[in-house]
């Protein structure tokens, strides 16, 4: 508990300083439970230091652990554009792959607010396009609806036309 509240506490209170403990206990702690307030923390601490562990956390850790690190990517889209656009392509893969459904939720939101500061390029098109598969071939119907909701809030035309064709074959709600 005192592990935990302490990664809390540094998420609440970010600081450049907090940034290499958090990862240090992220890497070496046995509970997942901590893991997972140090992953929020890393994402709360708004450093670009945080992409490289909470990517390995979403490859390779626990489905509760997993999940945070998807959506503290989401908040870490403004760290800046070479660290953010490594992250893009382990966000797309565990969107299309991760077997947790509540995993796979978190990547799209997490792939619309980073859709939200890229510019019009390939990443943004192949982020467009891995939303738009989800929210046509996904199993859950709540992945279907964060795709759904990510590409609303982003105004893609592409998308927006997309999800008004599905619309009016009433193959979407």
């Amino acid at each position: 508990m005192m592990r935990v509240s302490a990664a809390y506490a540094l998420g609440h209170n970010p600081g450049v300083t907090a940034v290499e403990p958090l990862i240090q206990q992220l890497r070496s702690d046995w509970s997942g439970y901590v893991r997972k307030g140090v992953v929020w923390a890393l994402g709360n601490c708004g450093d670009d230091r945080g992409v490289d562990p909470l990517l390995d956390t979403l490859r390779q850790d626990i489905a509760a652990v997993r999940l945070w690190a998807a959506s503290s990517l989401g908040q870490l889209a403004n760290v800046g554009y070479e660290p953010i656009v490594k992250a893009v392509p382990l966000v797309v893969e565990a969107l299309r792959q991760d077997p947790v459904a509540v995993v796979r939720s978190n990547c799209a939101w997490a792939i619309g607010q980073i859709c939200q500061v890229l510019p019009a390029n390939v990443v943004y098109a192949t982020s467009i396009d891995a939303l738009i598969e989800t929210l046509v071939e996904d199993e859950d119907m709540s992945v279907r609806e964060d795709a759904k909701a990510a590409l609303l809030k982003l105004g893609d035309p592409r998308a927006l036309q997309m999800i008004e064709d599905l619309q009016q074959e009433g193959l979407l709600w």
